[in-house]
């Protein structure tokens, strides 16, 4: 019997990375699930491919491997009318929804005065409207089902601290802190529960900065400072999906506006 046998879950961004762990780790402990990702390039101010609609099928694939019923839809998290029809789509297939995971993100980097708007405009759409517009294609029929649930929105390390060279970025994170802070408070009444996950750098997620680690390391010293963890080796996307599995089971269930860390020491370093 798994932890949460039963539920319907939707993640974004799940045509790979985080994203995809995320929707097989929780598979695998019973639940149905609802994956979507944009699939298709966005804007060419991102250093690196998106996933494609092959991805996102492997996800699904994945998924349904686990014995477990998946249901796949392109939607970019910056629509909310497609956010709302992939809703529509999985509630008719699958039931009503019972946890949300708005993982959906991207980064890039620059000096905060040297960022083009594009830039700017590309990191916070996607990474807080994005998780703005997820929350509210999700939550009316959450609300109309009544039965609470668990909206867990996927920050950062950078979501906590002032991280280098990337102030778009870490603006956008910092934001879902006080979404998720905001909606924990709006929501209790109906029990649902709202936290955020703060991961480090993690392994093979397919996100990319503009310059190399060690290039930004030379010319960005607090870079180094900042990704620098205190507990190695290196995160992968499932110890943060474990994370994400504990905020949507029984066992958290009197948790709701926490800032859960994966992030291996990095935000409680000196």
């Amino acid at each position: 019997m798994g932890r949460i046998d039963g539920q319907v879950v939707w993640v974004t961004g799940a045509g790979r990375g985080q994203g995809r762990s995320h929707a097989v780790r929780l598979a695998e402990e019973g639940a149905d699930v609802l994956v979507t990702d944009v699939c298709a390039p966005i804007s060419p101010a991102l250093p690196y491919q998106l996933a494609t609609p092959e991805d996102l099928e492997e996800t699904a694939e994945l998924v349904r491997a686990t014995g477990r019923r998946c249901l796949a839809r392109r939607a970019d998290v910056r629509d909310v009318d497609a956010l709302r029809a992939a809703v529509a789509d999985a509630v008719a297939e699958l039931g009503n929804l019972n946890t949300v995971v708005a993982n959906a993100g991207v980064i890039s980097s620059g000096r905060a005065w040297e960022l083009t708007e594009e830039a700017w405009n590309i990191v916070i759409g996607v990474n807080l409207t994005g998780v703005w517009n997820t929350a509210r294609a999700a939550i009316p029929g959450m609300l109309a089902a009544g039965n609470g649930g668990s909206i867990v929105l996927i920050s950062s390390a950078g979501g906590l601290r002032g991280h280098v060279p990337y102030a778009h970025y870490v603006a956008s994170k910092h934001g879902v802190v006080g979404l998720a802070r905001a909606l924990s408070n709006e929501l209790a009444e109906h029990g649902i529960r709202v936290n955020s996950v703060h991961p480090t750098g993690v392994s093979d997620t397919g996100l990319a900065l503009n310059s190399s680690l060690e290039e930004l390391a030379a010319t960005h010293p607090l870079f180094g400072m900042g990704a620098t963890n205190t507990l190695a080796p290196a995160v992968t996307p499932r110890d943060v999906s474990n994370a994400v599995l504990f905020l949507a089971s029984d066992e958290g269930r009197y948790v709701t506006g926490l800032q859960m860390t994966v992030d291996a020491g990095s935000t409680t370093k000196p």
